[in-house]
């Protein structure tokens, strides 16, 4: 009798459980990102609920409801701080040639492009913290710190420990932190910091009933700033690898921004809304904006999943798009959407020089595989790949013609376009994109440039882990 009991008991779940599933399909049909996804997702949980319900409670979610329900009800200080640095002084709007078609990113910014600001450069880890912990000593106010990865190691404790003493100086510190991408950092970090005044919050893409299951979103953000004068964006987290001291990978190539001007505020903007969601206040911050000693044309794009449009993807679109000349990218990993790698391909198709520089080391095995696919359909038209041999490259940045360049956070797959929140710092000056060309023929100099059909010379195993390996490329 107790055998037959237990049976009933889990027929009955396996009945729940399909009936979960089903109905979780039309949740999936209704909200998945493309047509394909959402047929993958729906016969998945019809006929898999085991293993495909968790999946998608986990993975299945493109929009971060939360952060979007709490842009909507963003109070009335918020909305004022927003428009009123949205409206530039007209002497710090840059005035852009009718023709260029760079000025469809300022709708996607919702910002201007902004003149009288100073970019520069900051090439590798060295260059980076040396400029990071400078601004840092020099911080009259406050410092706000956002980074995606953070260890407790020399460079964390070095960081720690800065701003331990900018904070019993009597200066505002905020540092938040994303708690997946820092998830091995101890408590003991974050207490030695709060109890000397630092006001520490972790992102929090689990806040709220809706999204206590919901791993898949990422502030993915490496944001530094102080007294709202200076900002400091790009690719370097906080560790002794980007110091290039990884015993796995040696020498780390990254590549940074520090910048100075009316744009910074802008920068500034990204992080207080971050900081409003994880701890529901608002930093008491200077608004006014500052000319730097310079004329840059310079536009701060933060993007994310709570974003209306996919906005990261269209800002490459429409980059790639622009070219007459050139687009080259460098980007730890390529694993494009068909929008992104159609506009690739027609670029090269109508004679442009396009190159795409990765790693030859990688450190996530599945999205290095997964990448073959997307160079084999690309290279088809003439698209140029190169990896990088000395060590692990981890920049991500972006040059078209001679005039437009773009350092941030955003890698070239789908997780950057429609997961993570990103920030890219977009410059039209030929000065800057000098430099930034000089930085990439530095980098071919130490890349091997991939032969075509590469692939084809694969092992059959090694060509079907790469065909299987394409189907999570949604979710890498």
């Amino acid at each position: 009798m107790e055998y037959l009991d237990e049976l009933t008991l889990l027929g009955v779940a396996l009945v729940l459980t399909h009936l979960i599933g089903l109905a979780t399909s039309v949740d999936a049909i209704m909200h998945a990102r493309t047509p394909q996804g959402g047929i993958a997702w729906a016969l998945t949980l019809i006929y898999l609920p085991y293993f495909a319900l968790p999946a998608y409670w986990i993975f299945g979610r493109s929009k971060f409801e939360g952060y979007i329900d709490a842009r909507r009800m963003e109070s009335q200080e918020i909305r004022g701080i927003t428009y009123t640095f949205r409206q530039f002084e007209a002497r710090f709007v840059s005035r852009l040639d009718k023709e260029s078609p760079f000025q469809f990113l300022e709708e996607l910014a919702e910002f201007p492009f902004t003149t009288s600001n100073h970019v520069e450069l900051l090439i590798d880890g060295q260059k980076t913290f040396d400029a990071i912990f400078k601004a840092i000593d020099e911080a009259e106010e406050y410092i706000l710190i956002q980074f995606f990865i953070v260890r407790s190691d020399d460079l964390g404790t070095r960081l720690q420990q800065k701003l331990i003493e900018k904070a019993k100086a009597g200066i505002r510190v905020y540092f938040l932190y994303d708690e997946i991408g820092s998830h091995q950092l101890p408590n003991s970090y974050l207490i030695a910091m709060r109890e000397a005044g630092i006001e520490v919050r972790a992102f929090h893409t689990t806040k709220g009933k809706g999204n206590r299951f919901q791993l898949n979103f990422r502030n993915h953000r490496k944001i530094v700033i102080t007294d709202g004068t200076t900002a400091l964006v790009g690719g370097h987290n906080v560790g002794d690898e980007y110091l290039g001291l990884s015993k796995k990978f040696g020498h780390w190539r990254d590549t940074h921004v520090k910048m100075e001007g009316p744009a910074v505020v802008t920068v500034q903007w990204s992080f207080m809304e971050d900081w409003n969601w994880a701890a529901h206040e608002i930093p008491k911050l200077h608004w006014t904006p500052q000319a730097a000693s310079s004329e840059m044309n310079t536009l701060v794009l933060p993007t994310g999943p709570a974003d209306k449009l996919e906005t990261c993807s269209m800002f490459f679109v429409q980059a790639i798009n622009s070219a007459k000349d050139r687009v080259w990218i460098a980007s730890p990993y390529f694993v494009p959407d068909r929008q992104v790698l159609c506009a690739l391909q027609m670029a090269a198709l109508r004679g442009c020089d396009v190159r795409i520089m990765l790693p030859e080391k990688p450190d996530h095995l599945l999205v290095y595989l997964t990448s073959y696919a997307a160079i084999q359909e690309a290279e088809t038209t003439g698209v140029r790949f190169f990896r990088y041999q000395p060590g692990f490259l981890h920049q991500k940045t972006m040059i078209v013609d001679d005039e437009f360049a773009a350092v941030g956070t955003a890698n070239l797959d789908n997780r950057s376009f429609r997961l993570n929140f990103e920030i890219t710092i977009a410059v039209i000056d030929k000065k800057f994109a000098q430099q930034t060309e000089a930085m990439f023929l530095a980098d071919f100099e130490q890349c091997r440039e991939l032969p075509k059909n590469e692939l084809a010379g694969k092992s059959f195993g090694f060509r079907l882990v790469v065909s299987l390996s394409r189907l999570f490329s949604p979710i890498l």
